[in-house]
């Protein structure tokens, strides 16, 4: 690591620098002027006492206003808190000017002398007390009454030792002089000096204990009163009081006094800028160069300031001291009023000694009590906190480095600190150290690091350190956050990754597929989807278990990640779904492609296709995959949609193959979603009509029943039954929508044709799905029949083949309570699909409907003969009556009729009727049927039949 060295920068001075800089010249200008004018006399006595009075007045003048308006445009804090100090201020500089008014006024106006005492006195006497209290608030404030009486003492000591001294050398014979012209003459005379002196005092004392606010406004004014201060005991002096006169060059001092005074708030607070920062750069180099200078990198612990602050009262007191040895020295009588106060200042020092002794003394002890409640935090802490110098080496280390990083402290200290660092996280670190202490310590004052540090064994922790600047260096709050990291790290996993097969989940496959789109290989055509499904898992899961189905899941991934070549992905999108993604080899030749992922298709679905052994049991599925191949402009999502078309597809053309997609795919998807959409305009406004299909006894000729069927109605008027249109219908969301529509309207034409007289039962082909829909009551059917009034044995319900995923205990209960009210079961498409002999066996049926597939061949294939045949005298033996679908042709009447079938529904009698057709049928009451003699009906009377829902490629007639 890099050590961090202190540079000392100062930035660019605020705005207004440049106006500040003109100001301090136009004043150092102007005050030059007025010392010129009074050094030469003004060129006429006339005009030296206007300029030595009314400019001294006038001067005064502004600095009241200058600091009247500062206190009172005050904007910040600290500025507010320090209005009362501007505003004594100015209050003492307009006792000034008006003091130099009244002195003007004698001298230029009435041309005579100023009388002792005049009102001009009374002004001068009342310019010392307010900045004397304006200092006061100035000053920073003591917090323990010790403080205030050492800040008494300090400034007795200071105006004791100055009066001894001033005595000693002038105001002893002031004193004695002004005896002879009265009391009042010798009070004012001494009242100046004295006044003086305390203000010096204040000066003097206050200088070290100013505030930190404002700082260079606070010391302008101290020294524009501190010129003043002069200034008056220059004149107070007898030497110079003698042959003073207006206008002299004493006058430009007062002057100088009151435009700084006025200066101090202005011209300070435009020219204040930021103050100098330290920033912490980092060199190249661990160690210095040979003959580079380092700047300083500890900042001084004690000013100078606070030094002198210390001294200042033992100055004085050597002062007092000296004043008094002086006189001892020059053998002049030691004046009894100088014992006195050197006797005051001696025991002020003495009270103020003990006074700091026992605060010391307090201070010690507190100190050490503070020092081992840190030591103990620091020690007691589980963080580890280093001192790091401003060269990179650690120069403290707290024992719980023993605990977190199995090093001892003493071992540490002493080393570098990019040493503990990993070379990969180094560059980061130092990059954040190196913005850190570049930015401003108000806004940032501290920073958070995450790296990893070398073990006393060697391994690296994740390690997480607080840091805060220290004397030019750092210091660092560290703690192993290892097990956190790790956490952390497994929960990104288990977020990305399937909890049963460990391989990659839906999100991270197609984030994986959106960066192979996207990365150097987004124009490589060889890249491709694989979509897995396994066939027959579900069978596995209902006849030998969930866990089962699991370990089988498991062993496919294995098998599936095993086969993959490296770089690629395999995924488990949910379920029995998986994924690959296979990254393209760069061949741009479409067959040679296509050949090579198919052979890598081949080979998954052979290898997930052998048996699985599982509870000592070889169990086997098959595996459906489709393929779809990266494409330019064919993002991640589409891509994988692609391939779950192709893999549907692959499903429908007889499972266990690979397909590739086609673009037809998604064509024949969006046409089956526009028939869907048009399908459901199609409910909405009512353009679905319900057709009658009559169902014939084969013996007699006789209605027995009619078959509702739904047909659409054009816009042409004309009604059709598009195959495709139904099997959208049946796949689609409204397909029980339709199918209650349907029962609806067949149930209500059926009532109204039985009040008409006319008593054929109508049969109407339902799902089981559709009959155990939870969102069809279990009542509506019953309510439904209710409200039309239908008798018993008028309501003939075709039951399609059950769906495998379908409870039989649920359907045997339904069809149970249906027919307690009357309706009459019949199990549609017998002879087709693997659930019709379980059905016979536990369902309540009453007859059998052939499949239309039968129907067609048994007059062409004897196989079907014998089948259908066969199925018949099932129907027979069991006591039921059989319909037969699809009768089309007089041979098929004749050859159902010889094997036994007892009703026929087809062509060979009549197609679908309307309304009007079907009751012109039902009043004629039969067809024709062919073939001579009729044979016995193989039961007794006819019952009630039903009838498919399988369209009819023919108009109806």
């Amino acid at each position: 690591m890099s050590a961090p060295g202190a540079v000392l920068t100062r930035p660019p001075m605020a705005g207004g620098g440049g106006t500040g800089m003109v100001s301090q010249l136009v004043l150092a200008v102007v005050c030059a002027g007025y010392a010129t004018g009074a050094f030469l006399g003004w060129g006429s006595e006339e005009l030296a006492l206007i300029m030595g009075d009314f400019g001294l007045s006038g001067a005064a003048l502004i600095a009241a206003v200058s600091c009247f308006r500062y206190a009172r445009s005050g904007a910040t804090e600290s500025e507010n808190s320090f209005r009362p100090a501007w505003l004594l201020f100015s209050f003492s500089s307009a006792m000034a000017a008006c003091g130099n008014g009244v002195w003007g006024w004698y001298e230029v106006v009435l041309q005579r002398g100023v009388p002792t005492p005049s009102p001009a006195d009374f002004f001068f006497l009342c310019f010392a007390p307010p900045a004397i209290v304006g200092l006061l608030v100035l000053a920073k404030r003591p917090v323990t009454k010790a403080g205030w009486v050492c800040l008494a003492l300090d400034s007795w000591l200071i105006g004791g030792s100055l009066l001894t001294l001033s005595w000693s050398l002038a105001l002893a014979r002031t004193a004695h002089e002004g005896e002879g012209e009265g009391v009042a003459h010798a009070t004012l005379t001494l009242a100046y000096p004295l006044l003086d002196i305390v203000l010096v005092s204040m000066v003097l004392a206050l200088h070290f204990r100013r505030s930190s606010a404002n700082r260079s406004a606070v010391n302008t004014a101290i020294a524009a009163l501190a010129l003043t201060v002069l200034c008056d005991a220059l004149f107070t002096s007898p030497l110079l009081r003698e042959h003073y006169r207006s206008g002299q060059l004493l006058d430009a001092g007062w002057f100088a006094g009151s435009l700084l005074l006025a200066y101090a708030p202005w011209g300070a607070r435009r020219t204040s800028g930021p103050q100098p920062r330290v920033q912490m750069a980092v060199p190249r180099d661990a160690r210095p160069a040979a003959g580079r200078v380092r700047p300083n990198a500890l900042p001084v612990t004690r000013p100078l300031a606070s030094s002198l602050a210390a001294l200042t009262p033992y100055l004085a007191a050597a002062v007092c001291t000296l004043g008094i040895l002086y006189n001892v020295i020059e053998g002049h009588r030691v004046d009894r009023m100088v014992v006195l106060t050197g006797c005051t200042v001696v025991l002020a020092l003495v009270v103020r000694q003990g006074i700091m002794l026992l605060d010391n003394i307090a201070l010690t002890h507190e100190l050490a009590q503070k020092e081992n409640h840190f030591r103990s935090l620091v020690q007691g802490s589980s963080d580890v906190i280093m001192i790091a110098a401003p060269t990179g080496m650690l120069r403290y280390v707290s024992p719980a480095a023993a605990g977190v990083y199995g090093r001892d402290a003493e071992e540490l200290v002493g080393s570098e600190l990019a040493s503990l660092i990993h070379p990969e996280d180094l560059g980061r670190v130092v990059h954040e150290v190196r913005r850190f202490l570049a930015a401003p310590p108000a806004e940032e004052p501290t920073t958070r690091i995450e790296c990893r540090f070398k073990s006393g064994t060697g391994e690296w922790l994740n390690v997480e350190s607080t840091v805060n600047r220290h004397q030019g260096g750092l210091i660092l709050n560290s703690r192993d956050v290892t097990e956190r990291v790790r956490l952390q790290a497994q929960l990104e996993h288990n977020a990305e990754h399937d909890p049963l097969t460990d391989l990659p989940n839906r999100a991270l496959f197609t984030k994986r597929v959106r960066k192979a789109l996207g990365g150097r290989r987004n124009s490589d055509p060889g890249t491709a989807v694989l979509f897995i499904d396994l066939d027959g898992f579900k069978q596995v899961n209902d006849t030998i278990g969930h866990q089962a189905g699991d370990e089988l899941l498991i062993q496919a991934a294995r098998r599936l990640q095993d086969s993959v070549r490296a770089g690629d992905t395999a995924a488990r999108l949910g379920g029995d779904e998986f994924a690959a993604l296979i990254l393209g080899d760069g061949t741009r030749d479409r067959s040679a492609r296509e050949y090579h992922v198919r052979e890598i298709a081949d080979r998954l679905r052979l290898t997930l296709s052998q048996p699985y052994q599982i509870d000592g049991n070889d169990v086997r599925v098959a595996a459906s995959i489709g393929v779809a191949f990266a494409e330019p402009g064919v993002g991640a999502g589409e891509l994988l949609r692609n391939a779950d078309l192709a893999m549907y597809r692959a499903k429908k053309g007889g499972k266990n193959r690979v397909e590739l997609y086609a673009p037809q795919m998604q064509a024949e998807v969006v046409r089956k979603s526009e028939l869907a959409a048009r399908m459901r305009t199609a409910l909405n406004e009512g353009e679905f009509a319900v057709l009658h299909q009559p169902v014939v006894d084969l013996t007699t000729g006789e209605v027995s029943a009619v078959a509702a069927q739904a047909r659409w109605r054009s816009a042409q008027g004309i009604l059709f039954t598009p195959a495709e249109f139904l099997r959208v219908a049946d796949e689609s969301e409204r397909a029980d929508e339709l199918g209650r529509w349907l029962l609806e309207e067949a149930v209500e034409l059926a009532a109204e044709r039985m009040r008409a007289g006319h008593d054929a039962p109508v049969s109407v082909r339902l799902s089981a799905r559709r009959l155990l829909d939870k969102s069809m009551p279990l009542g509506s059917l019953e309510a439904l029949l209710t409200r039309h009034g239908l008798p018993s044995g008028a309501l003939i319900i075709e039951l399609a083949d059950s769906d495998p995923r379908i409870s039989f205990d649920e359907l045997e209960r339904r069809l149970v309570g249906l027919r307690r009210v009357g309706v009459r079961i019949a199990l549609d498409g017998f002879g087709s699909g693997y659930a019709a002999i379980n059905a016979l066996r536990r369902l309540p049926i009453d007859l059998l409907k052939l499949d239309r597939g039968l129907v067609e061949g048994v007059v062409e294939s004897a196989r079907l003969h014998k089948i259908t045949a066969g199925l018949l005298r099932i129907a027979c033996d069991l006591g039921m009556q059989s319909v037969a679908d699809g009768v089309d042709v007089p041979e098929q009447v004749l050859a159902l009729r010889a094997m036994g079938c007892t009703h026929g529904q087809g062509m060979a009698f009549s197609g679908p009727l309307d309304e009007y057709r079907l009751r012109r049928a039902l009043v004629r009451g039969e067809y024709p049927v062919p073939g001579g003699a009729a044979l016995p009906v193989l039961s007794g009377r006819s019952r009630p039949l039903l009838s498919s829902n399988n369209e009819t490629p023919v108009p109806p007639t």
